[in-house]
């Protein structure tokens, strides 16, 4: 099984290869100008400007030959440093204008020295860390994977480069076994599944928000139930916020100055004002709370909602469900008192096991992120609200992280990432507790002894993105969905035309059962019948021949058996209730 790794020696190869990458180009196209090339996860990249010269796909094999003949060469990263108005000189005078640029807003920021790193015969601005030697670079463990384009910093104003992404792993082993695992997920490719099974489409009229169609939205529909019964459950009170609200709004919560690029802005002329399109719920939910004089005695107050929220996402970035612009969450808040904190947290990590059990996700790791530099609110708020996460996290049984100094500025916070069955790792739960909001709203609570106070706010989500999710899942399951979320979870198929209403009979009686049901009425062979419902996933295929027509016995051809199998009507009506029921995969 692939494993990746997070220990600063691979990444220091990663780095080391990008600088390799740049190095054999360097020899194969002279001209070529050089802007960036970092680390990344899983390998490295290099954005380079070729010119008017094309490079495409077949033209990787040779650079790649020539980075693995450098790498022989058992070559040194030799450092070095210089005054950096030198620096600016030498680039300059040498017409590497990405080097110049970059070197001049390093000087902007009082650098007087800059660093650079030389292999062979390139030598490139940059602070490293490299490996010693390219004698640790095993052979076989990088591959050059990918074009692509990319702008000059990002910016869609500036000229587009070509980035060459590289993959790099310890050793030749565990690069065959990441690229085995990409191979299966090609396969697994939620957009090529929904396409296939009838789930949802995109179209460029409505970039980032897709279209679900029916048995796409019996999924989605699924999943909301679930969100309902199970990741929200006892206690929570569902209520709807509006889709658009005044810039006012969301400059009280801070997301005007801060967010405000991700959001879908839209003025209207009559009452003269900015309106947001809601990215969250949060700052709506601040005000439902505020509305009401609050006890202590109301407290945790569990505010849930599942509306449709909009995000301003890239479109680079966008990809099938897993990166939208349109989304729904299992999002709530849990308005508490800070002595509430640390049961509400082990509630919720509870419900994460119990959640990612029943899709047979495997939480691969739980990261608690920390008090930042540029963090809001009192000290030992921070402190408490840390050591209530680390409690909770302990008592649940529950390895973790801590990422020192990453929480947000309002609060820190648990994510939870999972392993699906291929060993691809998502980053789904996540819980935040925040400080900053009930301040900037002006919330408060009567506590007992009388006097008003400040209620902490725990934002969470469990499943995340619901349309991502679905996407995860389609992935993790290749579509094979469990019994309880399959659009189609009975498929009867005629031997004939003249069980044909034998079908109609047993469909009805499955339907007063609660079974989602289809007839495959086609006057094709069984044979057919069966490959085109085995493509299709359904979990179970009811065969009607002269045998089944009086509904009794049912011939059942389970999902992925080779054989069938009889069973009595009843008893196949209660072991499908059942699996549906306990949610069995």
């Amino acid at each position: 099984m692939y494993k990746e790794h997070e220990n600063s020696e691979l990444m220091a190869k990663r780095h080391s290869l990008s600088h390799l990458l740049a190095a054999s180009i360097s020899e194969l196209y002279p001209e070529a100008q050089f802007a960036i090339g970092p680390a990344i996860d899983n390998g490295f990249y290099y954005d380079i400007d070729f010119g008017e010269l094309k490079i495409s796909e077949n033209d990787l094999k040779t650079i790649e030959k020539k980075m693995a003949f450098l790498a022989k060469q058992n070559l040194k990263f030799e450092h070095r440093e210089e005054s950096i108005d030198s620096a600016l000189k030498t680039a300059k005078a040498n017409k590497k204008i990405y080097k110049a640029e970059l070197i001049s807003d390093l000087k902007t920021t009082g650098e007087k020295v800059v660093s650079f790193y030389k292999v062979g015969g390139f030598e490139d601005l940059c602070k490293g860390p490299h490996v010693e030697n390219t004698n640790k670079i095993k052979a076989g463990s990088f591959k050059l994977n990918k074009l692509a384009g990319a702008y000059w910093r990002g910016n869609e104003k500036n000229k587009m480069l070509t980035r060459i992404y590289g993959l790099a792993f310890e050793d030749k082993e565990e690069l065959t076994a990441y690229l085995n695992m990409m191979a299966e997920a090609e396969k697994r490719d939620h957009r090529k599944l929904g396409k296939e099974l009838n789930l949802f489409m995109v179209h460029e009229y409505a970039p980032g928000i897709p279209f679900f169609l029916p048995n796409g939205m019996i999924i989605l529909n699924e999943l909301i139930k679930f969100t309902r019964e199970i990741s929200y459950g006892e206690g929570y009170k569902e209520i709807r916020t509006p889709q658009l609200l005044n810039a006012e709004l969301w400059k009280t919560s801070g997301h005007w100055d801060h967010y405000q690029d991700d959001m879908f802005i839209l003025h209207h002329a009559e009452d003269d004002c900015d309106l947001g399109i809601k990215p969250m719920n949060c700052p709506a939910h601040m005000l439902v709370f505020k509305r009401d004089i609050r006890s202590y005695r109301e407290l945790p107050l569990r505010l849930a909602e599942t509306t449709t929220l909009y995000r301003n996402e890239k479109s680079g970035t966008l990809h099938g469900l897993t990166r939208v612009r349109s989304l729904s969450q299992d999002d709530s808040h849990i308005f508490c008192r800070p002595e509430q904190v640390m049961a509400e947290i082990l509630i919720l990590l509870g419900k994460i096991k119990t959640i990612y059990a029943i899709f047979n996700l495997e939480i691969d790791e739980i990261h608690l992120s920390t008090r930042p530099e540029n963090f809001m609110g009192l000290k030992e708020n921070w402190d408490k609200a840390e050591a209530d996460l680390k409690a909770a996290l302990e008592k649940a049984g529950l390895e973790y992280k801590i990422n020192e100094g990453d929480g947000a500025f309002y609060g820190p916070k648990i994510d939870v990432k999972v392993k699906d069955a291929i060993g691809r790792q998502w980053q789904l739960a996540t819980i935040q507790l925040d400080f900053q909001l009930p301040t900037r709203f002006e919330l408060v609570y009567t506590d007992k002894d009388g006097e008003q106070k400040t209620p902490v706010v725990i934002h969470r989500a469990l499943l995340g993105s619901i349309e991502r999710f679905m996407g995860v899942i389609i992935e993790h399951f290749s579509g094979a969905l469990p019994l309880w979320l399959a659009p189609v979870q009975i498929k009867l198929l005629s031997v004939s035309e003249n069980h044909v209403t034998a079908c109609r009979k047993i469909e009805a009686q499955l339907k007063a059962n609660g079974f989602r049901v289809e007839i495959d009425e086609a006057n094709e062979t069984l044979g057919n019948k069966i490959r085109k419902a085995t493509g299709e996933k359904i979990p179970y295929l009811l065969v009607v021949g002269d045998k089944e027509a009086d509904g009794k016995i049912l011939s059942v051809r389970d999902r992925g058996a080779k054989e069938g199998r009889e069973i009595s009507a009843a008893d196949f009506i209660k072991e499908a209730k059942e699996k549906i029921e306990k949610k069995i995969i």
